[in-house]
């Protein structure tokens, strides 16, 4: 009878993703009863596709210990091509983030600091770095120090590339880039207002168009709650990503920052992230889809991962003990890795 109900609830999601734009407001408003089914029918559509398991990732640029796994520093970390130094200043952000990354300005200092990571046991890196003011992280001048990295000492290589063109996108998979990872926006109200950027949805349409066209596999982020806490163009981004088959989606939260114009503004509670989570999986059923590293802590947090893995989350990153004990308890398989959680899609 169960089984029987699931395929009932899967024919539904036929329908529902046929009038997709009618649909998003009543997920984005649906009641718990109907939060409930979504999930169970979101969790059915996972394991159909990719079997009762799930992965879960504790790279090195976040501290992490659980009586499961414990993170490395040396293992894992982020690089940061500009510093300290983002030119657009974003609400949420304000460049806060890039303090927590090692520094490497230059070519030479990205392939010093890499060789220095390799000879401490580092598997792979992130390169990251603030924006230019048209949205881009400046990663055209490190290209070549990126295929040196890839070729003398064979380190898994992603990075957060912003706004993106399609030559750029070339040459970085002609150095090897592993994985290139890029935030989403569905508004262009938010785009203006939160990352003060004179772009809009087109410019991270064209740029999914530049990564696919290049053959990189791309991992989105759609960051929920960007907006002042509220849901604003996150199921747009989700029908705009699903045009360019990524290799895996992430799901981050927005997290208030100390000294930000944003550190007072409330996060999106765990049902509305989760109903994003299940609103991708509804969107790209055979896409592996992350509950990702940036989300609110504390009661937010085992709240959410806790709905993720109901709802059929394929992989979470630095998750609760409570997800992984509820993981356990649904009987599926259980997997960690100190890689990042971008590589989900080689992983599975």
């Amino acid at each position: 009878m169960g089984r029987l109900w699931i395929r009932v609830a899967i024919d539904k999601v036929c329908v529902w993703m046929s009038h997709f734009q009618s649909n998003l407001s009543r997920l984005l408003h649906a009641s718990r009863e109907e939060l409930e089914e979504m999930m169970d029918v979101s969790r059915e559509l996972s394991r159909k596709n990719f079997g009762r398991r799930i992965r879960f990732y504790a790279p090195g640029f976040v501290s992490y210990k659980s009586s499961f796994f414990s993170s490395s520093p040396q293992l894992f970390p982020s690089v940061s091509v500009t510093g300290t130094v983002c030119a657009l200043k974003c609400k949420h952000c304000q460049g806060k983030l890039l303090r927590t990354m090692i520094p490497a300005l230059t070519p030479a200092e990205l392939v010093d600091v890499c060789r220095d990571l390799k000879d401490k046991g580092c598997l792979g890196l992130l390169i990251s770095g603030g924006c230019l003011p048209d949205g881009s992280v400046p990663l055209n001048r490190f290209i070549g120090a990126m295929a040196q990295v890839k070729r003398d000492f064979g380190l898994k290589v992603v990075a957060h590339t912003g706004l993106i063109d399609g030559e750029t996108a070339r040459r970085l998979k002609e150095a090897g880039l592993d994985a290139a990872l890029i935030d989403i926006i569905g508004s262009d109200e938010t785009v203006q207002e939160v990352y003060q950027l004179n772009a809009g949805v087109k410019d991270y349409d064209e740029s999914l168009r530049a990564l696919h066209e290049a053959g990189i596999p791309s991992v989105p982020h759609v960051l929920i709650g960007l907006h002042y806490g509220k849901i604003k163009g996150e199921f747009q981004a989700l029908e705009m990503i699903a045009k360019y088959s990524p290799a895996a989606v992430i799901a981050i939260a927005l997290t208030p920052i100390q000294r930000t114009a944003m550190e007072k503004v409330k996060p999106p509670p765990p049902k509305e992230i989760v109903k994003v989570i299940i609103a991708a999986r509804l969107t790209m059923p055979t896409t592996p889809i992350v509950l990702g590293c940036m989300r609110p802590k504390g009661k937010h947090r085992l709240e959410a991962d806790k709905l993720a893995v109901r709802a059929g989350v394929n992989a979470i990153a630095f998750p609760t003990e409570a997800a992984i004990n509820l993981a356990e308890s649904m009987g599926l398989a259980i997997t960690f890795s100190p890689l990042c959680c971008s590589q989900i899609f080689e992983d599975l």
